[in-house]
C-alpha cells in the first residue's frame, strides 16, 4: 500500500506540472494570436503587446488578457 503511494505521489506531480505547462502554453498562443489578429493597427500597440507577449511568456499574456483585452473589447467592440 505504501509503495503504491510513493509511485503515485510524483507520477501525479509529474502530470500536474506538465498539465499546468501545456495550458499555459495554449493560453500563450490564444493570446498572442488574439492579439495579433484582432488589436487595432493605429500606432505601435499592436507591435509592442506582440513583442511583449512573445518575450513575457505567461506573464505577459496573462497582462494582455488582464489589462488590454477588455479596454480594446470596449473600445472597439471585438
Amino acid at each position: 500500500m505504501l509503495d503504491a503511494l510513493f509511485i503515485g505521489i510524483p507520477f501525479l506531480m509529474v502530470f500536474l506540472f506538465f498539465g499546468v505547462g501545456i495550458i499555459g502554453t495554449v493560453f500563450w498562443v490564444w493570446m498572442l494570436i488574439d492579439c495579433a489578429m484582432k488589436e487595432p493597427s493605429e500606432g505601435n500597440d499592436k507591435l509592442i503587446w506582440v513583442i511583449i507577449i512573445l518575450f513575457t511568456h505567461l506573464l505577459g499574456a496573462l497582462l494582455y488578457f488582464l489589462v488590454r483585452r477588455p479596454k480594446r473589447i470596449q473600445e472597439y467592440g471585438r
